[in-house]
């Protein structure tokens, strides 16, 4: 495309979808049945007297399919050229149409509402679900729920002595309390809460989970007070701007509309340069979903189109939403309770090594499970009537334990083993099970390091709460979401939800979760690189960053902390540049019996490191090959709503309209033209409700 259209694109509103809009309202007699987007004047012939705004708002009309959002180089047939005229009555022939993966998608709750038949034969056909995390758990649900598959058919195969894979959160006996991790949601994880709707609540009879959420939610609303420190502890009172430049926004809207293949294998750094990296929006983004520089174009600008509706909530979080406690026992649990009263069976301390396939031209037929359970080999042979479900990689394989006293150390490529092993045995068989190598080969750039905090401290909660500016004991909503340490060398972030975060937890302990980008810089206070550091000393710099006197830091830290450290190898291997094929589809083409399951499988337009992306590709997997005649919801489509384009590109300019960005002579006489011909209109009505055009 043109870059001057691209540039011209946030100026007229984002360009594609107000030209759009224009072109429906203003074109003429149109020809509906020769499928051109061409203006016609009165006569119905061509009008070769056209203005200047006539022609570019044509040219948009040759470059945009206003029906799925995508960008096209010719001009779309109309949807009726597929049938005879006598056929046209029914005008969504077609939509409940499966695609080659046996499934079909579907936005509203028409769909939701439903519940599916049962299969034809599901009672012959078992299933073996390998590993148990979020994805695994949810498979098994969709199994029980809406392919009806009696519980004892289904076999869940895990490594460990415990479910829940990522979402963890435990209170370790000899160590204490620790989390890996923590997990952001949003209201529009359709396929999650389309599951924990169905998942009865452990806290509050007749509620299920999705209940609990929701009342929890709405009564104590998640934003931030202080969303970025400074100088010890000091607010750094960015006042929720991006702090973008022209020449920024620019080089965002050019990732924003470059196709997904021109950004296979291509990093963020090939686009943005130090208008971007400098600014406050980076700061909010990389802190907040773990980018950095060197990480997949491709995902950020999946990232981009996946939340554009939240920009607005980026600097306070306002748009995010947390469980009660931890994940594990908020949402993990809650799930096990419900497999177990279903009758499925976990099979733990049974690590699967390898599924054999038999390939017979496209088609791929599961044959073998080799396993090893208790330490000796096994193997599972599969019929015609039994399912695999295979976790492949893992963002959490191979984390390293430290303590209060001891750095968490070891060799993570040693040690690099279970589901990343798993899956190269797998993809050895054939292409179509993808590249495990693109995302486990180099720990260097896919890890990052996180500490849990315990504390009943008086004097150091006394600083939490003047950066947080809440009671950190109430239960209650207490950061809001990460604090991001601005001046941090490790770039420190810390969050305290609310609390009790373990139900056992006592009511003066308060858990702190902190996590580092930069784990190979030397810290501001400990003079050492964070993945060297123990416990007490990863306490002591995040101390400091409190404001906490430096002489009080390391009594402190030894004395009235436990800190307990893990470093990650491949927590952000997902976003490792890759192209397409490198993830297999959820439902590899011409495979009859097998999926993947969770954050390397590759379902279209979601974007990894969420929850919903394990679930979605749970309720893929296993409505394509039971057969479940009921549509996956639709990934939230606000990356092709008009209202929603325009406000975020008002958002990331700061409440600027896109329309006072300075543009050459020619450019500007074509805005201008283009604003005369809306006068009076409801796209200048939608401009000034959106702030890109002012009231008068």
């Amino acid at each position: 495309m043109n870059k001057k259209i691209i540039k011209t694109a946030s100026v007229i509103a984002v360009g594609a979808g107000a030209a759009a809009l224009y072109k429906a309202k203003f074109a003429k007699d149109n020809d509906s049945d020769n499928g051109s987007c061409g203006c016609k004047n009165s006569n119905g012939k061509d009008d070769d007297k056209k203005s200047m705004t006539d022609k570019v708002i044509e040219k948009w009309c040759q470059y945009v399919d206003d029906s799925d959002g995508k960008i096209k180089s010719k001009n779309r047939g109309n949807a009726t050229d597929n049938y005879e005229k006598s056929d046209y009555q029914n005008t969504e022939r077609g939509k409940y149409d499966k695609n080659s993966k046996g499934i079909y998608y579907a936005s509203g709750n028409y769909e939701a509402f439903a519940r599916p038949k049962k299969p034809v034969g599901i009672e012959e056909k078992s299933a073996y679900i390998v590993g148990s995390g979020l994805g695994a758990l949810a498979a098994a649900c969709f199994l029980v729920r809406d392919a009806k598959m009696p519980g004892e058919n289904i076999h869940i195969l895990e490594a460990l002595d415990i479910a829940g894979g990522a979402c963890d959160g435990i209170n370790d006996a000899s160590r204490g309390y620790i989390m890996r991790g923590g997990r952001e949601m949003e209201d529009h994880f359709e396929c999650l809460w389309d599951l924990f709707r169905s998942i009865p609540s452990l806290e509050n009879k007749d509620e299920s989970v999705l209940d609990e959420f929701y009342y929890l939610n709405k009564e104590d609303p998640n934003y931030s007070l202080c969303r970025v420190t400074t100088d010890r502890g000091k607010d750094a009172e960015l006042g929720g701007k991006f702090g973008l430049s022209r020449k920024g926004c620019i080089e965002i809207m050019r990732l924003f509309f470059t196709s997904d293949e021109q950004l296979y294998d291509k990093k963020i750094e090939d686009f943005f340069d130090d208008e971007v990296f400098d600014s406050n929006f980076w700061l909010y983004w990389r802190t907040m979903f773990a980018f950095q520089n060197w990480h997949s174009a491709l995902e950020m600008k999946l990232y981009f189109k996946r939340f554009i509706h939240h920009i607005a909530g980026l600097p306070d979080f306002s748009a995010l939403k947390f469980t009660r406690y931890n994940q594990y026992e908020s949402l993990i649990m809650p799930m096990l309770k419900y497999l177990e009263n279903a009758g499925v069976s976990f099979k733990f301390n049974t690590e699967v090594t390898n599924v054999i396939f038999d390939i017979d031209g496209k088609k791929k037929t599961a044959k073998t499970i080799e396993c090893v359970v208790a330490g000796k080999n096994e193997e599972i042979k599969l019929t015609d009537n039994d399912l695999v479900f295979i976790t492949n990689g893992s963002c959490t394989e191979s984390t390293i334990y430290g303590d209060h006293e001891h750095a968490p150390t070891g060799s993570a490529k040693i040690r690099k083993s279970g589901c990343w092993s798993l899956w190269e045995n797998i993809a050895r068989q054939d292409m179509a099970f993808g590249n495990p190598e693109k995302f486990c080969s180099d720990v260097e750039k896919s890890k990052w390091e996180s500490a849990t905090i315990t504390t009943s401290d008086e004097k150091i909660i006394s600083y939490i709460e003047k950066i947080c500016k809440r009671d950190s004991r109430s239960g209650k909503v207490v950061t809001g979401g990460i604090v991001s340490c601005k001046d941090s060398s490790w770039l420190l972030s810390w969050t305290i939800n609310r609390q009790g975060q373990f139900k056992k937890q006592k009511k003066d302990e308060v858990c702190i979760w902190v996590y580092g980008l930069f784990t190979d810089a030397v810290g501001d206070y400990i003079r050492k690189q964070m993945k060297d550091c123990c416990g007490w000393e990863i306490a002591a710099e995040w101390l400091y960053h409190l404001g906490v006197p430096v002489n009080e830091i390391d009594e402190l830290a030894k004395e009235h902390t436990n800190c307990i450290p893990t470093m990650l190898p491949y927590i952000t291997a997902f976003f490792m540049p890759r192209r397409k094929g490198d993830r297999p589809d959820v439902i590899p083409d011409g495979s009859v019996n097998a999926a993947f399951l969770g954050q390397f499988a590759e379902t279209p337009r979601d974007t990894i490191f969420t929850t919903e992306y394990s679930v979605r590709t749970a309720m893929e997997a296993v409505y394509g090959l039971c057969g479940v005649d009921r549509a996956v919801p639709e990934v939230w489509g606000s990356t092709y709503d008009i209202r929603e384009l325009v406000e975020s590109s008002v958002r990331l300019m700061d409440g600027k309209s896109p329309l006072d960005m300075e543009l050459p002579k020619p450019l500007n006489m074509v805005k201008n033209a283009v604003l005369k011909k809306i006068k009076g209109t409801d796209i200048e009505k939608l401009l000034k409700e959106h702030g890109v055009l002012n009231e008068g």
